[in-house]
């Protein structure tokens, strides 16, 4: 069972992500500035937001149509032939439905707590070896804790969450932007 659990966390099960390395420099103090050179500033800026302002209601513009957001007349006058009949679900389909999801919910739950043990019983020996090979060599430890740069471009492909749709086409996934373009 232990080797099950080993297997199962070394398969690209879990989505093994990295990002990028995050390099920073110490954030740089503020200079102290004169509470008059601020107050100069804000007002300036005031007046330029003013004057902009002032210029756009001197010349209106036009206001671009919304022809986009206005339903067609043909699909108003279809809209009560297009509303479909939900049969309703009877009590016993829904109580199993119920007790479906609660189950799928802990067996989920029971997963991923057996997944988090056998991560921290991987990590606990490989912090153990680690410190036996450095109390036997410290230039093997130093080498065992490098990065593999040939690990990294790491790609993981696992199954679905959810049972496929039996008979489904899926759409080709070609996106047309059919909207207009006001100048």
């Amino acid at each position: 069972e232990n080797m099950i659990g080993i297997r199962r966390f070394i398969q690209p099960l879990l989505g093994f992500h990295t990002s990028a390395v995050q390099c920073a420099e110490p954030m740089k103090k503020k200079k102290k500035m004169d509470p008059s050179i601020i107050r100069h500033r804000e007002q300036r800026k005031m007046k330029r937001i003013e004057r902009s302002i002032r210029k756009l209601e001197r010349v209106e513009r036009p206001l671009k149509p919304l022809d986009e957001t206005q339903i067609p007349l043909s699909l108003k006058y279809e809209i009560p032939i297009r509303q479909r009949q939900l049969q309703p679900i009877s009590q016993d389909i829904e109580l199993s439905q119920r007790e479906l999801l609660v189950a799928w919910s802990h067996h989920k739950q029971k997963e991923a707590e057996r997944d988090l043990a056998c991560i921290r019983k991987l990590l606990d020996a490989q912090g153990k070896a680690l410190k036996e090979l450095k109390l036997e060599s410290e230039e093997l430890y130093i080498e065992a804790t490098q990065l593999d740069l040939s690990l990294l471009p790491y790609k993981a492909v696992g199954p679905t969450r959810t049972p496929q749709i039996k008979g489904y086409d899926p759409p080709d996934g070609d996106y047309i932007d059919v909207s207009r373009k006001w100048e």
